[in-house]
């Protein structure tokens, strides 16, 4: 009886699927034009151009241990995270994933990992922007690589200042305790992505981090959209 229902709920989703896509053609991200794949050959090659990788994994003075970054946070890549954050195009976490999946060996590496942890935001900013940016991406990238994705490990507690008004020094005393460690069993010896949509000062990302030690994981990756 489970195994019917089973089929009946993966045959009504792909009906379903069939029906958006219809009604709500995907589109390259980009330049906006009709294109399945999210990711038009035009705009391919826009982003090969702009690919800049930055890949440390001998991080020493932080709680995490490697780093990876994709581009520099300037030209249309800073157009594409800003319209994705701020002005409700929710749906271009698909197209940011291609850009940055599309080097197999980025999706090799990335593959070694065990489970992959958004950077939760506040309840008052998820109601104002309707999504967490970082939660779309890391499911999706999750679903591409076929890796454990969690949200429930980590709670944001506190409202903070936004950190692009600060300077490195307030970023870091500002970020301080705003984040709790919950089901931290979970994450015992294992290898975490920790998933951010910008790199800039590097305090958001390391006091998470720091909550993440406490559970022992095996090493912690910062894998990150662009650098500022």
């Amino acid at each position: 009886m489970i195994d019917i229902l089973d089929k009946i709920v993966k045959q009504t989703k792909t009906i379903l699927d069939v029906f958006l896509d219809v009604i709500y053609p995907q589109t390259c991200g980009i330049c906006g034009k009709i294109n399945k794949n999210s990711l038009c050959k035009k705009c391919n090659l826009r982003v090969d151009k702009e690919f800049n990788l930055f890949f440390d994994c001998s991080i020493k003075d932080k709680y995490f241990n490697t780093l990876i970054c994709f581009f520099k946070y300037e030209g249309f890549i800073r157009k594409v995270l800003l319209d994705f954050k701020f002005r409700d195009k929710a749906f271009l976490y698909k197209t940011i994933v291609k850009m940055i999946l599309k080097q197999e060996f980025i999706f090799e590496f990335l593959n070694t990992y065990d489970t992959i942890i958004p950077i939760p935001i506040s309840k008052k900013r998820r109601y104002q922007r309707g999504y967490n940016q970082s939660e779309l991406i890391a499911k999706e990238i999750a679903n591409f690589i076929n890796i454990e994705y969690k949200d429930n490990c980590l709670v944001k507690v506190k409202n903070i200042i936004e950190q692009s008004k600060l300077n490195k020094e307030q970023r870091r005393l500002n970020i301080q305790d705003a984040y709790l460690l919950k089901n931290e069993r979970d994450l015992k010896d294992k290898k975490l992505i920790l998933l951010d949509d910008i790199y800039t000062t590097g305090s958001t990302v390391n006091e998470v981090s720091r909550n993440l030690a406490k559970a022992e994981p095996k090493s912690i990756c910062v894998l990150t959209i662009a650098k500022d």
